[in-house]
């Protein structure tokens, strides 16, 4: 009897030992759960420096050499894109195309370059032919050149349009009287190459009107713009979407027999560090979503 009753007291012991052994386990369990891992504490400043880093890398800022008549639309579009490519900071440089191409040769940084001629990209292109390349350059990635926009050559008056011209018939009679004055864009800038093929067409001569006091020049299209907003003049050629931005009466246009199409070629440059982003942004100028914003002030998309 003795001998049982002990055997029951080790068993009771022992069920006690073991209850307080589990008791002690979760406890400790719990307490654990309530603290934050070392490792993960340790590793978040450091993926949140990554993250930063990242960013950092990503940010791109692309340098957009463009024709002066393209100032309002690339502006209003070049904000849009930022918008939606925070990382993506554009800055334009708004230009005679004869101005900026010269500037490309001469070492300025560039990423994308949109002329107002064929001339002034052809002259920085190495496929292009030799008679107009003259010096070899090569700046070009011509697998990225395509024509982005065509323009109109316009003839555009003052508010009042008091020496009354209507149209470029009216405009060759009142030379050849030499009873106006005609603004117009100096010889190597695209819209004064337009106009030199305008006045040959009607066989007028530049050199004996601008002696004759019959011709006021301007270094680009803007130029010639404000001389004829400011009724300096009696008449200006300029390009439809900048008299359209200026608020100028446009009275006529130029024919492609007249003066040829007016096309603005668009490239990557092969000196652009930002390839992939450069194409990236002219992409976005050729969606269908853009041409809303050239057709506005007279361009014509062509893509």
């Amino acid at each position: 009897m003795k001998k049982m009753l002990t055997m029951l007291r080790v068993i009771c012991l022992s069920c006690g030992v073991l209850a307080g052994c589990g008791g002690s386990t979760t406890a400790k369990v719990e307490d654990k759960s309530n603290e934050v891992p070392e490792t993960q504490a340790s590793t978040q400043p450091e993926d949140k420096e990554e993250v930063s880093a990242e960013s950092q890398e990503e940010a791109v800022e692309l340098i957009v050499f463009a024709a002066a008549s393209m100032t309002e639309t690339l502006t209003e579009l070049g904000n849009a894109y930022m918008a939606e490519h925070p990382n993506v900071k554009l800055v334009f440089n708004f230009e005679s195309s004869g101005t900026l191409k010269t500037q490309i040769q001469e070492g300025a940084d560039c990423d994308i370059f949109i002329s107002a001629g064929q001339k002034q990209m052809n002259q920085l292109d190495i496929t292009a032919d030799a008679s107009i390349n003259t010096e070899g350059l090569d700046f070009v990635l011509s697998e990225t050149r395509f024509n982005i926009l065509e323009n109109k050559v316009a003839l555009a008056v003052p508010e009042g349009n008091e020496a009354n011209i209507n149209s470029y018939d009216d405009l060759y009679n009142g030379l050849k009287e030499g009873r106006i004055m005609l603004a117009m864009g100096n010889g190597d800038v695209p819209v004064g190459q337009y106009t030199q093929k305008i006045l040959a067409y009607y066989e007028l001569g530049e050199e004996e009107l601008a002696k004759a006091g019959s011709i006021t020049y301007g270094s680009n299209v803007k130029e010639v713009t404000t001389q004829v907003a400011e009724g300096t003049v009696d008449c200006g050629i300029i390009y439809q979407t900048d008299a359209y931005s200026a608020g100028l009466t446009v009275v006529d246009v130029a024919t492609a027999e007249m003066c040829g199409q007016v096309i603005y070629p668009a490239a990557v440059l092969n000196i652009s560090n930002n390839v992939k982003e450069a194409q990236a942004f002219l992409d976005y100028l050729t969606e269908d979503a853009q041409d809303a914003v050239f057709e506005k002030v007279g361009f014509t998309p062509m893509n």
